[in-house]
């Protein structure tokens, strides 16, 4: 269907105005995103000081956001959530590693070997059904409830994404990756590193940030059960002495903590396609 005169005039001035202003137009574009990205947020806050306002709930289920604001810049003054975040971030950190390595590395054997796939798989398979916490009585028992616990159970739950998505990355190759690597005599680990991992990046990394979400919600999870410590325990702590306000509080920095390293992790993948997107140039 052919625009009007007044469409046509319209889209060029619109392609005449950011090509003119790139900077702009990006600006633009990205306000645009970031509105909608607020939206729910905004709504639901908005929604929550109504109602704490109005009476519609009591304050002992939900508190107003000035006391959640109160019990943060408490935390914030006293330097007690510093060491609650650096005992999380130190748990999720070595147990994310730990089971990342073991996933990929358990993945490329999977992978690679048929054998072993045959082998491993179907037990794998059913341990992935089992959740984090049903582990926790198990463990529990073989290594007591200190910081082993936690590192095992953290691993675990990084490990399972990790491995699936290195394995799907090793049997999803395209069919003229291996076709290269024939030719050219590519022993396995040349396979992978050199045509494998470079195609199968987005894969990777979709295993990884998904296997980091797991790590982070077990790490709450874990801290909630057995800790003395960490921004679960601070959530226990919370609850116990019926202060809400607190609760909500270290609820809104576990969330705020996920997403930043989420985002950090986004911004690494797309880092690391861009440098491994071979550039042509016209001779």
């Amino acid at each position: 269907m052919s625009l009007l005169p007044q469409e046509k005039l319209a889209q060029q001035v619109g392609g005449y105005r950011a090509n003119r202003y790139p900077l702009a137009s990006q600006l633009s574009r990205a306000a645009t995103v970031y509105a909608q990205a607020l939206l729910v947020p905004v709504l639901l806050f908005a929604v929550w000081v109504i109602s704490t306002e109005q009476g519609w709930v009591s304050p002992q289920v939900l508190p107003p956001p000035v006391y959640v604001l109160e019990a943060l810049l408490d935390l914030l003054h006293s330097g007690a959530l510093w060491l609650h975040v650096e005992a999380s971030m130190r748990r999720v950190v070595v147990g994310y590693l730990a089971g990342s390595v073991i996933g990929i590395a358990i993945g490329i054997v999977v992978g690679v070997s048929k054998h072993a796939e045959r082998l491993l798989m179907p037990t794998l398979n059913a341990l992935v059904q089992i959740p984090v916490l049903a582990w926790l009585p198990f463990v529990m028992l073989l290594v007591g409830i200190g910081e082993a616990l936690k590192y095992i159970l953290i691993a675990k739950a990084a490990l399972v994404p990790t491995l699936m998505s290195t394995f799907q990355l090793l049997r999803q190759q395209p069919q003229r990756l291996l076709e290269v690597a024939l030719v050219h005599g590519y022993s396995p680990p040349q396979r992978f590193l050199h045509l494998s991992l470079p195609a199968g990046i987005p894969i990777l990394f979709t295993g990884l940030r998904l296997g980091f979400t797991k790590a982070w919600l077990s790490l709450v999870v874990v801290e909630l059960v057995a800790s003395s410590e960490g921004l679960g325990y601070l959530i226990v702590y919370g609850r116990q002495l019926f202060q809400l306000d607190l609760v909500m509080a270290t609820v809104f920095i576990v969330g705020l903590i996920g997403l930043l390293i989420d985002r950090l992790l986004d911004a690494v993948e797309r880092r690391v396609l861009t440098s491994s997107t071979p550039k042509t140039r016209i001779v």
